[in-house]
Protein backbone atom coordinates (compact mmCIF):
# COMPACT_ATOMS: atom_id res chain seq x y z
CA UNK A 1 0.00 0.00 0.00
CA UNK A 2 2.51 2.76 0.72
CA UNK A 3 4.66 1.41 -2.20
CA UNK A 4 1.85 2.22 -4.82
CA UNK A 5 0.75 5.66 -2.71
CA UNK A 6 4.73 6.70 -3.45
CA UNK A 7 4.68 5.44 -6.57
CA UNK A 8 1.24 7.96 -7.51
CA UNK A 9 2.57 10.91 -5.82
CA UNK A 10 5.43 10.34 -7.78
CA UNK A 11 3.91 10.03 -11.35
CA UNK A 12 1.75 12.80 -10.32
CA UNK A 13 4.94 15.17 -9.52
CA UNK A 14 7.43 13.75 -12.35
CA UNK A 15 5.21 12.70 -15.52
CA UNK A 16 4.14 16.26 -16.25
CA UNK A 17 7.93 17.62 -16.65
CA UNK A 18 9.20 14.11 -18.32
CA UNK A 19 6.03 14.58 -20.85
CA UNK A 20 7.92 17.28 -22.58
CA UNK A 21 11.32 14.96 -23.12
CA UNK A 22 9.70 12.75 -26.10
CA UNK A 23 7.45 16.15 -27.34
CA UNK A 24 10.78 17.95 -27.38
CA UNK A 25 11.89 14.94 -30.44
CA UNK A 26 8.73 16.02 -32.17
CA UNK A 27 9.16 16.39 -36.02
CA UNK A 28 6.30 18.56 -36.75
CA UNK A 29 5.52 22.26 -35.35
CA UNK A 30 2.72 20.64 -32.11
CA UNK A 31 3.17 20.48 -28.58
CA UNK A 32 1.79 17.03 -29.00
CA UNK A 33 1.85 13.65 -29.82
CA UNK A 34 1.32 12.59 -33.84
CA UNK A 35 -0.09 9.84 -34.58
CA UNK A 36 3.22 8.61 -35.98
CA UNK A 37 4.99 9.48 -32.42
CA UNK A 38 2.16 7.32 -30.95
CA UNK A 39 3.34 4.42 -33.46
CA UNK A 40 7.12 4.95 -32.71
CA UNK A 41 7.41 5.54 -36.25
CA UNK A 42 11.36 6.90 -36.51
CA UNK A 43 10.10 9.62 -39.14
CA UNK A 44 8.21 11.37 -36.63
CA UNK A 45 11.16 11.98 -34.34
CA UNK A 46 13.17 14.77 -35.20
CA UNK A 47 16.29 16.84 -33.49
CA UNK A 48 15.62 19.93 -35.84
CA UNK A 49 14.94 21.80 -32.60
CA UNK A 50 17.79 21.12 -30.48
CA UNK A 51 19.79 22.05 -34.00
CA UNK A 52 17.41 25.18 -34.00
CA UNK A 53 18.57 26.27 -30.50
CA UNK A 54 22.10 25.92 -31.58
CA UNK A 55 21.42 27.90 -34.56
CA UNK A 56 19.37 30.63 -33.13
CA UNK A 57 21.24 33.91 -31.75
CA UNK A 58 18.72 35.06 -29.45
CA UNK A 59 18.81 31.76 -27.45
CA UNK A 60 22.75 31.37 -27.37
CA UNK A 61 22.83 34.92 -26.17
CA UNK A 62 20.59 34.10 -23.54
CA UNK A 63 22.69 31.28 -22.21
CA UNK A 64 25.41 33.40 -21.90
CA UNK A 65 23.68 35.64 -20.17
CA UNK A 66 21.91 33.15 -17.69
CA UNK A 67 25.61 31.60 -16.96
CA UNK A 68 27.34 35.14 -16.68
CA UNK A 69 24.75 36.21 -14.31
CA UNK A 70 24.35 32.62 -12.37
CA UNK A 71 28.17 32.49 -11.81
CA UNK A 72 28.67 36.11 -10.91
CA UNK A 73 25.64 35.76 -8.38
CA UNK A 74 26.56 32.21 -6.75
CA UNK A 75 29.73 34.28 -5.87
CA UNK A 76 28.42 36.91 -3.91
CA UNK A 77 25.81 35.08 -2.50
CA UNK A 78 28.22 32.15 -1.35
CA UNK A 79 30.73 34.69 0.20
CA UNK A 80 27.88 36.62 1.96
CA UNK A 81 25.93 33.59 2.58
CA UNK A 82 29.05 31.98 4.42
CA UNK A 83 29.87 35.00 6.06
CA UNK A 84 26.55 35.19 7.37
CA UNK A 85 26.39 31.83 8.44
CA UNK A 86 29.99 31.64 10.71
CA UNK A 87 28.47 34.69 12.10
CA UNK A 88 24.96 33.06 13.09
CA UNK A 89 27.20 29.69 14.40
CA UNK A 90 29.37 32.18 17.24
CA UNK A 91 27.93 31.79 21.02
CA UNK A 92 28.54 35.75 21.28
CA UNK A 93 26.13 36.84 18.06
CA UNK A 94 23.00 38.43 19.92
CA UNK A 95 19.42 37.91 18.18
CA UNK A 96 20.62 35.22 16.27
CA UNK A 97 16.42 33.95 15.76
CA UNK A 98 15.88 37.47 14.58
CA UNK A 99 18.64 37.62 12.33
CA UNK A 100 18.31 34.33 10.76
CA UNK A 101 14.74 34.84 10.04
CA UNK A 102 15.73 38.04 8.11
CA UNK A 103 18.28 36.38 6.18
CA UNK A 104 15.97 33.50 4.95
CA UNK A 105 13.07 35.63 4.13
CA UNK A 106 13.80 36.43 0.90
CA UNK A 107 12.42 32.48 0.51
CA UNK A 108 9.83 32.71 2.18
CA UNK A 109 8.18 36.28 0.20
CA UNK A 110 6.64 35.37 -2.80
CA UNK A 111 9.16 36.72 -5.43
CA UNK A 112 7.18 39.07 -7.11
CA UNK A 113 7.05 41.66 -3.97
CA UNK A 114 10.73 40.85 -3.63
CA UNK A 115 11.03 41.20 -8.29
CA UNK A 116 9.07 44.93 -7.33
CA UNK A 117 11.42 45.44 -4.38
CA UNK A 118 14.60 45.02 -6.58
CA UNK A 119 13.09 47.11 -8.88
CA UNK A 120 12.24 50.44 -7.27
CA UNK A 121 15.51 50.55 -5.54
CA UNK A 122 18.42 49.62 -7.83
CA UNK A 123 16.40 52.17 -9.98
CA UNK A 124 17.13 54.42 -7.65
CA UNK A 125 20.92 53.89 -7.49
CA UNK A 126 20.92 53.55 -11.81
CA UNK A 127 21.27 49.53 -12.20
CA UNK A 128 18.17 49.18 -13.49
CA UNK A 129 18.41 46.67 -16.71
CA UNK A 130 22.40 46.16 -16.11
CA UNK A 131 23.64 42.75 -15.53
CA UNK A 132 25.26 44.26 -12.38
CA UNK A 133 21.51 44.83 -11.13
CA UNK A 134 20.80 41.49 -11.70
CA UNK A 135 23.45 39.82 -10.18
CA UNK A 136 22.80 41.71 -7.11
CA UNK A 137 19.10 40.74 -7.40
CA UNK A 138 19.79 36.82 -8.00
CA UNK A 139 22.48 36.88 -5.16
CA UNK A 140 19.54 38.29 -2.31
CA UNK A 141 17.51 35.59 -3.83
CA UNK A 142 19.89 33.00 -3.42
CA UNK A 143 22.20 34.00 -0.49
CA UNK A 144 19.34 32.01 2.49
CA UNK A 145 20.22 29.05 0.89
CA UNK A 146 23.52 29.02 1.51
CA UNK A 147 22.74 30.42 4.77
CA UNK A 148 20.97 27.49 5.52
CA UNK A 149 23.28 24.65 4.27
CA UNK A 150 26.54 26.03 5.68
CA UNK A 151 24.43 26.40 9.05
CA UNK A 152 23.18 23.15 8.98
CA UNK A 153 27.06 21.81 8.15
CA UNK A 154 28.23 23.97 11.16
CA UNK A 155 26.04 22.42 13.71
CA UNK A 156 28.27 19.56 13.86
CA UNK A 157 31.22 21.38 13.60
CA UNK A 158 34.10 20.93 16.48
CA UNK A 159 34.70 24.30 18.12
CA UNK A 160 37.71 23.18 19.76
CA UNK A 161 39.58 22.66 16.82
CA UNK A 162 39.61 26.67 16.33
CA UNK A 163 40.14 26.69 19.69
CA UNK A 164 42.94 24.69 19.02
CA UNK A 165 44.37 26.37 15.72
CA UNK A 166 44.12 29.70 17.84
CA UNK A 167 46.54 28.60 20.40
CA UNK A 168 48.72 27.36 18.10
CA UNK A 169 49.66 30.81 16.85
CA UNK A 170 46.81 30.94 13.92
CA UNK A 171 44.84 34.20 13.22
CA UNK A 172 41.05 33.69 12.20
CA UNK A 173 41.89 34.00 8.69
CA UNK A 174 43.73 31.17 8.70
CA UNK A 175 42.08 29.59 11.13
CA UNK A 176 39.04 30.03 8.15
CA UNK A 177 40.96 28.96 5.33
CA UNK A 178 43.13 25.80 7.06
CA UNK A 179 40.72 24.50 9.32
CA UNK A 180 36.91 25.57 9.30
CA UNK A 181 36.73 25.66 5.20
CA UNK A 182 37.64 22.11 4.48
CA UNK A 183 35.58 20.98 6.83
CA UNK A 184 32.44 22.62 5.94
CA UNK A 185 32.95 22.62 2.04
CA UNK A 186 30.54 19.95 1.61
CA UNK A 187 27.74 22.80 2.77
CA UNK A 188 29.27 25.82 1.50
CA UNK A 189 29.16 23.75 -2.70
CA UNK A 190 26.11 22.66 -1.67
CA UNK A 191 25.25 26.12 -0.89
CA UNK A 192 26.12 27.61 -4.01
CA UNK A 193 24.99 24.91 -6.24
CA UNK A 194 21.32 25.77 -4.97
CA UNK A 195 22.08 29.37 -5.57
CA UNK A 196 22.79 28.91 -8.71
CA UNK A 197 20.10 26.98 -9.76
CA UNK A 198 17.56 29.44 -8.06
CA UNK A 199 19.67 31.96 -10.42
CA UNK A 200 19.80 30.16 -13.16
CA UNK A 201 15.78 29.50 -12.85
CA UNK A 202 14.55 32.98 -12.01
CA UNK A 203 12.30 34.71 -14.20
CA UNK A 204 10.47 37.18 -12.50
CA UNK A 205 13.20 39.36 -11.63
CA UNK A 206 14.71 39.40 -14.63
CA UNK A 207 10.95 40.52 -16.09
CA UNK A 208 11.25 43.31 -13.96
CA UNK A 209 14.66 44.15 -13.84
CA UNK A 210 16.32 43.36 -17.00
CA UNK A 211 15.95 44.44 -20.60
CA UNK A 212 16.69 43.20 -23.92
CA UNK A 213 20.62 42.86 -22.96
CA UNK A 214 19.90 40.70 -19.93
CA UNK A 215 17.61 38.25 -21.27
CA UNK A 216 18.09 34.90 -20.11
CA UNK A 217 17.41 31.25 -20.88
CA UNK A 218 13.52 31.52 -18.79
CA UNK A 219 12.65 35.11 -20.05
CA UNK A 220 13.57 33.63 -23.41
CA UNK A 221 10.99 30.86 -23.27
CA UNK A 222 8.91 33.08 -21.25
CA UNK A 223 8.97 35.60 -24.58
CA UNK A 224 8.87 32.15 -26.81
CA UNK A 225 5.43 31.00 -25.13
CA UNK A 226 3.97 34.61 -25.63
CA UNK A 227 4.95 36.12 -28.96
CA UNK A 228 5.85 32.65 -30.78
CA UNK A 229 5.21 29.22 -29.84
CA UNK A 230 8.14 26.59 -31.24
CA UNK A 231 8.65 23.46 -29.79
CA UNK A 232 12.36 24.46 -29.43
CA UNK A 233 10.63 26.14 -25.82
CA UNK A 234 10.40 22.06 -25.26
CA UNK A 235 13.75 21.30 -26.12
CA UNK A 236 15.41 24.01 -23.95
CA UNK A 237 13.03 22.48 -21.15
CA UNK A 238 14.74 19.16 -21.60
CA UNK A 239 17.96 20.47 -21.46
CA UNK A 240 17.31 22.17 -18.32
CA UNK A 241 15.89 18.99 -16.75
CA UNK A 242 18.93 17.37 -17.65
CA UNK A 243 20.78 20.33 -15.69
CA UNK A 244 18.56 19.86 -12.85
CA UNK A 245 19.16 15.86 -12.53
CA UNK A 246 23.04 17.01 -12.51
CA UNK A 247 22.69 19.40 -9.72
CA UNK A 248 20.30 16.91 -7.66
CA UNK A 249 23.48 14.27 -8.22
CA UNK A 250 25.98 16.69 -7.52
CA UNK A 251 24.06 17.74 -4.34
CA UNK A 252 23.70 14.04 -3.37
CA UNK A 253 27.55 12.88 -4.20
CA UNK A 254 28.29 16.12 -1.59
CA UNK A 255 26.06 15.09 1.43
CA UNK A 256 27.40 11.76 1.19
CA UNK A 257 30.90 12.87 1.49
CA UNK A 258 29.60 14.93 4.08
CA UNK A 259 28.86 12.29 6.05
CA UNK A 260 31.55 9.94 5.28
CA UNK A 261 33.63 12.96 6.61
CA UNK A 262 31.24 12.83 9.70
Amino acid sequence: MHVAFCAAVLVFLIAPILVVVPLSFNAEPYFTFTEGMLRLDADAYSLRWYASIVEDEAWLRALVNSLVIGVSATAVATVLGTLAALGLASPAMPGRPLVMGLLISPMVTPVIISAAGFFFFYSSLGLAQTHLGLILAHAALGTPFVVITVTATLAGFDVNLTRAAASLGAGPWRTFRRVQLPLIAPGVLSGALFAFATSFDEVVAVLFMGGIDQRTIPRQMWSGIREQISPAILAVATFLIAFALLLMGVVEWLRRRGSQAD
